[in-house]
């Protein structure tokens, strides 16, 4: 029987292939993006001389290197969503790492792994806290909510140290013993590159501030130099600006 009016059945095909189109498109941009290699950067230490810097052999390692967006547009804020947790670990009579980088905000966690007490306190510069005693197995933490450098130390034990960077920016690494620094997940645009090292003073510190330009021809940028301080000492005192009291000859022992 034939039907008196004839069905239009819609050719989506053209539709259906834009869709796709626009899909892929997308998937290729997003993985474009996730594979975009990264910033490298590389850092030797010299020493301080007579009219000259020269290189030295010295252990390149913990130089920290970051990248602030030149607009400032991408300045931290630390009331941003929580993010994820770092550590220090106080194993062996040290803090393990000697120097961690974080971007402002950041929660430190501080476990104790040592069979005794330990403290951690900083009172110079950055983020100013004391932690106090706290036995073995149990943690402690602090947010590092100001972008800054903070020295910790242990009241207790005095060879043990560490460094806090805390920076206004997601695009941050630290040299390995190579000198290598690896900046990852970072978009294109304009930067400032900052450089911080302990053995380095502030002013020499600050010279090597400089602008840089990332792009996909230009992902590795030019070796920095740190000039080290020939002044530069692990001495310091205890948390009440006083001389450490040697331990007792049997050690610290268990509470």
């Amino acid at each position: 029987m034939r039907l008196p009016y004839t069905i239009q059945i819609p050719n989506f095909r053209p539709l259906l292939s834009a869709s796709l189109g626009l899909l892929f498109f997308c998937a290729g941009a997003s993985s474009a993006h996730a594979q975009q290699p990264p910033v490298t950067v590389r850092v030797e230490i010299a020493k301080r001389g007579a009219g000259n810097h020269a290189p030295t052999a010295a252990d390149p390692s913990n130089v920290a290197v970051w990248l602030s967006p030149a607009d400032g547009a991408l300045a931290t804020d630390v009331n941003a969503s929580p993010r994820p947790a770092a550590r220090i670990v106080q194993r062996n009579k040290e803090f393990e790492p000697h120097v961690l980088v974080i971007q402002a905000g950041t929660m430190v966690q501080f476990p104790n792994k040592d069979p005794f007490f330990h403290n951690v306190f900083s009172l110079f510069d950055g983020k100013r806290f004391d932690l106090g005693l706290y036995e073995a197995g149990s943690s402690k933490a602090v947010r590092f909510d100001r972008v800054g450098v903070s020295f910790l130390f242990c009241n207790i034990h005095e060879g043990m140290s560490a460094i806090v960077v805390a920076v206004d920016s997601p695009y941050f690494g630290l040299s390995d013993r190579a000198g290598r620094v690896t900046l990852r997940n970072v978009p294109d645009g304009r930067y400032v590159m900052h450089v911080w090292y302990e053995r380095a003073k502030p002013e020499d510190l600050k010279l090597l501030d400089r602008e840089v330009t990332i792009s996909d021809s230009s992902r590795s940028l030019a070796k920095v130099q740190v000039t080290e301080n020939p002044d530069f000492t692990l001495a310091h005192k205890n948390k009440y600006g006083q001389d450490y009291v040697p331990p007792p000859s049997g050690g610290y022992g268990p509470p």
